[in-house]
C-alpha cells in the first residue's frame, strides 16, 4: 500500500508526541495525554489538517505497556501500525545532537519515511497471547525476587556466625515460602491458558518434543514469535536470539573470530543457553555432538552456542512440519 502520511510517535507514560509527515514534510507536530482521549484528540487534528489524510503510517518503538492505548486504537481502526526497535531507529539516524520528545518523534517519522519499502506492519496478538506474556513477565519477577531473598541467606553460612546464619535464615522462611506458592501458582495459571487453546496447546505440545526445551522456553517462543505469526524461519528468530555468529573483519588489518552480537533479545538467549546446558547433561545426540567437538579443540563457548542455534531450528522445524522431534529420525530416501 502506498502511503501518503508517516506518523513517527514518541511514547512516554503520560505523554504521546505525534510527527506527521506528507511526503517527507514535517506537516505538524503535536503532543497528547497518552490515553484514548488524547489519541482521538490528534486523529481529529490530523484530519483537520488535511482532509485527504487517507493512508497512515504509524511508527513507534518498543515501549512495553506504555504502547497499550495506542496498539487497542490501531486494532480498533484497522490502521497501519510498524512497532520497530530503539536501536535500529537510532542506528540509522546517523551522527544525532540534542533530544527531547518532539525530536524523538520526528526521527522516528522520518524512519518510518526512508525505509517505508521495508515497513513490517504489527499483527495484534490474541488476548491469549497478551495474557500470556503478562503471566510470563510475573514469573520472571517472581523468580527474581527468590534469588534476591535467598543468595545472601546462602553465601552468608560461610562468612557469618551459625546463630546469625540462623536467624537470616529463620527470617526469610515465610518470604521464601510465599514466593514458591506465587510462583506455582502462576506457572498453573500460564499451562491452563495453554491447554484451554487449541492452537497454544498444539504448538506448545510440538516445542516440548524437542530434548532441552522445557515449559517456561515453550511458553516464551510462543509470546516472542506471537505463534510464529512474527517469525517465519528460523534464521530470523536466531538473529532476534543472539546465537548466530557474525563476521568480524576488514582487510588485512582486522581479523577477528565470527562472534554473536550484542543487539539481541538477552532473556530468550538466556533460556535457550540454559536448554543447551541442560541437554548436555541429559545426554543423547547433542550430549555427544558436544564432548566430540570439544575432544576436537573447539572453544566451549562456541559449541553451545552451535547447539542453542541448533534448538530454534528444530523449534521451528516441529513447528513448520507439524510434528513431534523424532530423536532418530532418519531419511529413508538417503538409505540404501
Amino acid at each position: 500500500m502506498d502511503f501518503t502520511h508517516f506518523i513517527g510517535i514518541d511514547v512516554s507514560k503520560e505523554t504521546l508526541d505525534f510527527s506527521v509527515l506528507k511526503t517527507g514534510d514535517l506537516l505538524f507536530h503535536l503532543q497528547v495525554e497518552n490515553s484514548l482521549k488524547g489519541i482521538k484528540k490528534f486523529m481529529n487534528h490530523l484530519r483537520k489538517s488535511d482532509n485527504k489524510a487517507d493512508r497512515f503510517l504509524f511508527c513507534v518503538e518498543h515501549t512495553g505497556v506504555y504502547n497499550y492505548h495506542l496498539l487497542e486504537y490501531i486494532t480498533a481502526h484497522e490502521l497501519d501500525i510498524w512497532v520497530e526497535s530503539a536501536s535500529r531507529i537510532k542506528a540509522s539516524g546517523g551522527l544525532q545532537r540534542g533530544k527531547n520528545d518532539k525530536v524523538d518523534s520526528f526521527r522516528i517519522a522520518q524512519y518510518a519515511y526512508k525505509n517505508k519499502e521495508y515497513a513490517k506492519l504489527w499483527q495484534a496478538p490474541r488476548e491469549v497471547i497478551i495474557q500470556l506474556k503478562r503471566l510470563l513477565a510475573m514469573r520472571q519477577r517472581c523468580v527474581n525476587l527468590k534469588k534476591q531473598a535467598s543468595v545472601p541467606v546462602n553465601e552468608n553460612v560461610s562468612f557469618s556466625s551459625k546463630s546469625l546464619s540462623k536467624l537470616e535464615a529463620r527470617l526469610f522462611k515465610q518470604t521464601l515460602i510465599a514466593l514458591d506458592k506465587d510462583l506455582k501458582g502462576i506457572e498453573k495459571s500460564i499451562k491452563q491458558i495453554i491447554d484451554s487453546d487449541q492452537e497454544l496447546k498444539r504448538l506448545f505440545s510440538l516445542m516440548v518434543s524437542i530434548s532441552g526445551i522445557g515449559p517456561v522456553i515453550a511458553a516464551h517462543v510462543l509470546v516472542l514469535t506471537n505463534e510464529f505469526k512474527d517469525f517465519n524461519n528460523a534464521k530470523k528468530f536466531a538473529c532476534f536470539a543472539g546465537v548466530v555468529p557474525f563476521d568480524h573483519s576488514s582487510g588485512k588489518s582486522i581479523k577477528g573470530k565470527p562472534r554473536v552480537s550484542h543487539l539481541a533479545h538477552k532473556g530468550i538467549k538466556y533460556l535457550l543457553h540454559m536448554a543447551a546446558i541442560s541437554v548436555i547433561r541429559l545426554g543423547g545426540e547433542l550430549s555427544d555432538y558436544f564432548i566430540r567437538k570439544v575432544a576436537s579443540g573447539k572453544n566451549k563457548m562456541l559449541i553451545l552456542n552451535a547447539i542453542r542455534n541448533k534448538l530454534v531450528h528444530r523449534i521451528f522445524a516441529v513447528v513448520r512440519n507439524g510434528a513431534p522431534y523424532q530423536q532418530n529420525y532418519k531419511n529413508h530416501l538417503f538409505m540404501s
